[in-house]
């Protein structure tokens, strides 16, 4: 656990989050990735598919 000192000057202890990700079918902690790898995953952008189902909606696929 660590000891912070918030901006009301009060002492508050709080316990370090744990990122994990999915890597190659298994799940595997940020803080073990190499600088290369945790660049890559900060810069992700995540899909909305709410966002993203309305744009799509007139395309028609063609059946063979």
């Amino acid at each position: 656990m660590e000891t912070f000192v918030n901006k009301d000057g009060k002492t508050v202890n709080r316990t370090r989050c744990e990122i994990y990700t999915r890597v190659m079918g298994y799940y595997r902690p940020v803080t073990q990735f190499n600088r290369g790898k945790k660049s890559e995953f900060y810069s992700r952008t995540y899909f909305d598919e709410s966002r993203n189902a309305s744009k799509n909606a007139g395309i028609v696929t063609r059946e063979a």
